[in-house]
């Protein structure tokens, strides 16, 4: 234990925990594997994440194993700090082999995305894609999605955001598919892959208990599915978010629920950085008179960007100071609640 906490820098919880499933006898091969690690720019808190996650690689034989993994992300452009990591928190990858794992994987998605950039995009933001068997699990799933006409770069969005939903061993993929499908959105548009990966993250139970939250807020069965349909991230809140938005927007906005589900979008923002700093500015004008529909500006109000809504909202009208101090008091806030 004393190893693994002086030399590989854990803690010593973290160190019992190790040594209870792995013992190292002798540190020359840990030895080995540490300065390896270090002289390829890997920070001691790279390698205490790698120790901790796979302490087996401590028996590696860096030369055999570890290095041409190394050269075959250097090939492909990744950095010395990507790699690092990368491989700190999926050090996964190091167990797979290069030739019968790592490199058919690469070429899959190449060849999926027709380009080998998009293919290291993809390893970079999700790692998990360089250690799991994506022929067979894969491979199934996004025939399916080319079945239903699905371009190439949805799919490529879908793995980027929700590779899970196509790696895991789950049979209920094509099911998720053709509802999604049923629900009337258009498989040619992005929220189609959306929707599917958020419903596949989502159990039976738990989706209908949020359709069931909407509906106690007013929402019909048809208002569900056409918010569902615009902007499927209505599912991917918390229960407890949803009601907070929820009963801002209709109890302190004053807002039909039939409204926020035609602008559905509004749910997907903060409450406390975007949607309560915004609306009391926009609150402020109102009793001002210096608005004069409640509805007119709001979709503007929360999705401009920052730069534009302070130009229209608040740097616009002679009150400005007041509106600016009152929109920051609002953000401050924010920070502290959340």
């Amino acid at each position: 234990m004393s190893y693994l906490i002086n030399t590989c820098g854990l803690s010593p919880e973290s160190a019992l925990s190790v040594s209870n499933r792995f013992q190292l006898k002798t540190p020359n091969k840990a030895d080995a594997a540490i300065s390896f690690f270090k002289s390829h720019g890997f920070s001691q808190t790279h390698i205490s994440k790698i120790i901790k996650k796979q302490p087996r690689v401590l028996l590696s034989k860096p030369e055999k194993t570890l290095l041409p993994k190394l050269k075959f992300f250097y090939s492909k452009g990744v950095s010395n700090h990507e790699i690092a990591n990368l491989l700190s928190e999926y050090p996964q990858v190091l167990e797979r082999s290069l030739e019968n794992h790592i490199v058919p994987n690469f070429n899959y998605l190449s060849n999926l995305l027709e380009s080998q950039e998009m293919a290291i995009a993809s390893f970079k933001r999700r790692p998990s894609l360089l250690y799991r068997d994506l022929e067979t699990y894969m491979a199934p799933k996004v025939n399916i999605l080319l079945e239903h006409g699905v371009p190439k770069s949805n799919i490529f969005m879908h793995v980027l955001h929700w590779a899970n939903s196509l790696t895991r061993d789950r049979n209920d993929f094509k099911e998720v598919v053709d509802e999604v499908k049923e629900m009337g959105i258009n498989p040619l548009r992005s929220q189609f892959v959306v929707a599917i990966g958020i419903k596949k993250a989502l159990s039976k139970s738990l989706w209908e208990s949020k359709v069931n939250l909407y509906k106690r807020w007013g929402w019909s069965e048809q208002e569900f599915l056409e918010a569902f349909r615009k902007y499927p991230g209505i599912m991917k809140a918390s229960e407890d978010k949803i009601m907070a938005k929820m009963d801002f927007f209709f109890n302190k906005m004053g807002l039909e629920s039939s409204y926020i589900a035609k602008c559905p979008i509004f749910l997907g923002y903060s409450l406390q950085k975007r949607i309560i700093p915004r609306a009391a500015v926009f609150q402020f004008l109102l009793s001002k008179g210096l608005i004069k529909s409640k509805h007119t500006l709001l979709a503007a109000l929360f999705n401009y960007s920052e730069k534009v809504f302070l130009e229209r909202f608040v740097n616009s009208y002679d009150e400005d100071l007041q509106l600016l101090k009152l929109y920051k008091h609002k953000l401050d806030l924010s920070k502290i609640t959340k």
